[in-house]
């Protein structure tokens, strides 16, 4: 995700919230401005209680600091914005990995889903990457083959070019050329 948007995740220590000191005050300032401040209050709805949070976080943002004459919005119009870079087109979408064996019939099963790769890698050990709507399939980390995520269960998903040279053949003889064949040959 890092990567996606361009920037660097540095953890702290783990218990040593002195790293970040910057970031642990405003934490500390919103829970005394925003919080203590809403605490008696009572909520029937998330919609109200985020429109409550919004107005109090506008009147802290617009609030002087004790010793400097500017607020935090105009800070933040001045130093940080002109520094933000725009959101990358695409929105990151996140992905889970698992490993997946081959089988003879060059097909891995994933999600009981049976996908396709090159019949060389029968009975090698795959890498596959998943998202909601995709599927991606890797061989010592290098993308073999991809497929539109399907939800069908038992069904198979296969790209001709990853069958044997006998096995694309076989596709050739389609029920109407079956029958062309036997008109021609037969009595």
């Amino acid at each position: 995700m890092a990567l996606h948007y361009g920037t660097a995740v540095i953890p702290t220590r783990s218990r040593k919230p002195r790293d970040k000191a910057k970031v642990e005050n405003a934490v500390l300032v919103v829970e005394r401005w925003i919080l203590a401040a809403l605490r008696n209050h009572t909520f029937f709805s998330l919609a109200e209680l985020n429109k409550a949070i919004s107005q109090k976080l506008t009147e802290l943002n617009d609030r002087k600091f004790q010793k400097l004459d500017t607020t935090r919005r105009e800070m933040f119009k001045n130093i940080d914005k002109l520094a933000l870079k725009p959101l990358p087109a695409a929105k990151y979408e996140y992905a889970e990995w698992k490993k997946a064996r081959v089988n003879i019939d060059y097909h891995i099963e994933f999600d009981r889903h049976y996908y396709s790769v090159p019949c060389q890698l029968r009975k090698e050990q795959v890498d596959v990457r998943f998202t909601d709507t995709t599927v991606e399939i890797l061989f010592k980390n290098k993308r073999v083959t991809s497929y539109p995520r399907s939800y069908k269960q038992g069904a198979f998903t296969t790209c001709r070019e990853h069958m044997p040279k006998s096995h694309q053949k076989y596709l050739e003889w389609t029920p109407s050329r079956i029958i062309k064949w036997a008109a021609s040959n037969g009595p």
